[in-house]
């Protein structure tokens, strides 16, 4: 997921007369006409990428915060005494034109960032940073706010819970702080936006400088018939592990996966090491600042962990569970090697044959082929599929728009979607790799839904990077792969199924240790018959995956469990415990040994994203103490899924389905996420339920 967070929103009837006053005065520093600030036009309301060149994105971006000052200085300047509709109201109506800039600039930075508009995002990070420092700070805004919330008026629990995160988005990032905090705070921040830019870029180096290249059959040996011609491995993890999953070459795999966990981690101009420690180093400052013992108290006390030392506890339950499937699967898989020597001096398994090995010892144990699944999994009947679903649960219907939709690369397909024949919004799809493109999947959030002061339906994205094959030939991706897509579905629909009206609290804008939950929980309807009979057919011979097939992956539902979890266990616990560590100067990798050390971490496994490379948590504050919440959200996920188990038609049980979504879909966070899933489930959550779905033992 990526969102950029400023001030902004929407409005009501009631609050037109308070509003006209700001509007009028930010009216006067309106352009006659710009299509990276206006209103987005068309009968479906969408930016007009055709008319907007990355050149235009800086002007444009300076000329928004300027209207944006301008629409603040008209809150501030009300001489009426403060409340909901001369301040919230207008706080939430605000930034529009900032929000339409800044989102076309967040694509061009996440999908198209090539030299030119590095250069541009370099430029503007830490002019953000200070912008968004410069709200904050606006001590007469948050005066009005306090002054608000210290009425005690009895409100909608909309308005009431908009008017309380309001207040605590001010007072948690700096609104209290002395004149001379608040001046180093803001310097922190725009050092730290620098530092942020400066990794990402840095990793985006990487991926696209570096490559393993394959000069002849023997470099290809084992490589399935869909991989016989490839002539090279990009540096990106969908043509990463396909080539450590199959290559029989040990020394090319060991070359292959070395290159790619080292990403960031060279000496020279794109080492992220230094960056990294310099980072640390300010987080941890400005926690301080902000009146906590670490960056990790700060960043959680808003969470549903709330404290990382309660998050870290949830981590560690279920460590020795998975270090001790890692070990299971490691002996399963060392006595295979053992085997092929035929007496011959062995090797202990390496990090760069888990993988390999792994496919091996599961073909041997379940007679299940990856490979061979792979052929029934066509990325567009995938598509199909996500869409099947979420009419089944939701009652959705996604039509391809096909000419007035302007897109900002040719690979993008847009969907309207509907309800009854009503849209419901607007879905991009990106799903190829390319040059300027970040790596990983996402869901980018281009407007929120609202209905306040007028209808407004949602438009978000879901982003990719699988390997574009030959023209007119289908795409194959990998089971995981497969999974991975249905999750980003499950942000997009979290985000389209938003039915508040505000759209500060609409659609993902949640916890973040909440907003995972409704990805993981769609993962689920991949794996059902349903899916699998209906949309994973052959690519040649257009049959359906045999159900002797379908019964081998059902079987094989927990194979290599202890990898999966402990890779991102690993990474949830050292990114706590590096944020929760409140010195002056530390070594990311030396910090990384010891903390694997010291949890027993198998050697055979490392992070799945190791310092140097994780985005995560380095390029911004968006997930930075906060990798906890896939496993957070996934003890939520596992439940929530028992319940759809259990129920009379299973994962597609209406009852379930429109509980899910009038509790949990809809809700945004217009109610605490921990109320929502009381509503779903009719209790607390069961944190048992995620051993058995990762099929450990229970442990009281």
């Amino acid at each position: 997921m990526r969102r950029r967070t400023f001030l902004g929103g929407s409005a009501a009837a009631t609050a037109i007369i308070a509003l006209q006053g700001h509007r009028a005065l930010a009216k006067k520093m309106m352009a006659p006409s710009d299509p990276l600030l206006d209103p987005w036009p068309g009968a479906y309301a969408t930016p007009p990428f055709d008319r907007i060149a990355a050149t235009d994105i800086e002007p444009g971006l300076t000329h928004a915060m300027d209207i944006f000052r301008g629409e603040l200085a008209g809150i501030t300047a009300t001489k009426d005494a403060a409340n909901f509709a001369n301040t919230i109201v207008p706080l939430e109506t605000a930034g529009r034109a900032f929000n339409r800039a800044s989102t076309v600039f967040d694509i061009h930075t996440s999908t198209l960032n090539d030299k030119a508009m590095q250069a541009v995002e370099t430029k503007l990070a830490p002019v953000l940073a200070a912008f968004s420092d410069e709200q904050i700070q606006n001590q007469a805004l948050f005066d009005r706010i306090a002054a608000v919330r210290a009425q005690k008026l009895k409100r909608a629990p909309d308005e009431q819970r908009l008017l309380e995160l309001s207040y605590q988005n001010f007072a948690r990032y700096g609104a209290a702080l002395s004149r001379p905090n608040k001046t180093r705070l803001a310097a922190i921040n725009k050092r730290l936006a620098s530092l942020y830019t400066t990794f990402g870029q840095n990793q985006l180096a990487d991926e696209e400088g570096q490559a393993v290249t394959l000069a002849t059959d023997a470099d290809r040996a084992g490589l399935p018939p869909a991989m016989a011609k490839l002539d090279k491995v990009a540096n990106t993890r969908s043509a990463v592990e396909p080539f450590l999953t199959y290559a029989s070459r040990r020394d090319l795999r060991e070359q292959v996966w070395r290159m790619f966990v080292g990403r960031g981690e060279t000496a020279g101009a794109h080492d992220n090491r230094p960056v990294i420690t310099e980072l640390l180093a300010l987080r941890t400052e400005k926690a301080k600042l902000l009146g906590f013992p670490s960056f990790a108290h700060w960043m959680l006390d808003d969470k549903m962990a709330k404290t990382p030392e309660r998050a870290l506890a949830l981590m560690m339950s279920g460590w020795k569970a998975s270090a001790a499937r890692v070990h299971e699967e490691v002996a399963d898989m060392q006595a295979l090697v053992d085997a092929e020597q035929k007496g011959k001096a062995s090797f202990k398994i390496a990090p760069w044959d888990y993988r390999y090995y792994a496919e091996k010892v599961r073909k041997a144990k379940f007679d299940l082929d990856e490979n061979e699944i792979k052929q029934y999994l066509q990325l567009d009947k995938m598509r199909e599929g996500m869409f099947w679903a979420a009419n089944q649960l939701y009652g959705l219907v996604f039509t391809r728009i096909t000419s007035g939709v302007p897109v900002y690369h040719p690979d993008v397909t847009v969907y309207e979607v509907t309800k009854d024949k009503a849209r419901v919004g607007i879905w991009f799809f990106d799903p190829f790799a390319r040059e300027g493109k970040r790596s990983g999947a996402w869901m980018n959030e281009l407007r929120a839904q609202e209905s306040y002061f007028g209808v407004q339906t949602p438009i978000v994205s879901n982003n990719a990077n699988f390997v574009k094959g030959k023209a007119g030939a289908p795409v194959l991706i990998s089971f995981e792969d497969a999974r991975t897509l249905f999750h980003e579905f499950g942000h997009a629909l979290h985000g389209l199924l938003s039915a508040v009206r505000f759209p500060s609290l609409a659609g993902t804008r949640t916890l973040r240790d909440f907003v995972e939950f409704p990805s993981q929980l769609n993962e689920h309807w991949f794996g059902t018959s349903q899916i699998l009979e209906k949309f994973a057919l052959h690519h040649k011979t257009g049959k359906p995956l045999p159900k002797e097939l379908r019964a081998k992956i059902e079987k094989a539902k927990t194979f290599n469990s202890g990898f999966k979890t402990a890779e991102l266990l690993s990474c949830a616990i050292y990114d706590l415990r590096i944020h929760m560590a409140a010195t002056a100067k530390i070594d990311p990798i030396a910090f990384e040994a010891s903390v694997l050390k010291e949890i027993g971490c198998p050697p055979e496994i490392v992070m799945r994203h190791r310092p140097p490379q994780f985005g995560h948590v380095f390029s911004g504050d968006g997930y930075a103490a906060g990798y906890y919440s896939y496993v957070w959200a996934d003890t939520l996920t596992a439940d929530a899924a028992e319940a759809f188990a259990e129920s009379k038609d299973g994962f597609y049980d209406k009852a379930t389905a429109k509980r899910l979504l009038e509790t949990i879909m809809s809700v945004g966070n217009s109610i605490p996420p921990e109320e929502a899933f009381r509503k779903f489930r009719g209790r607390d959550v069961d944190t048992n339920a995620l051993m058995r779905d990762r099929g450990f033992p229970i442990t009281k």
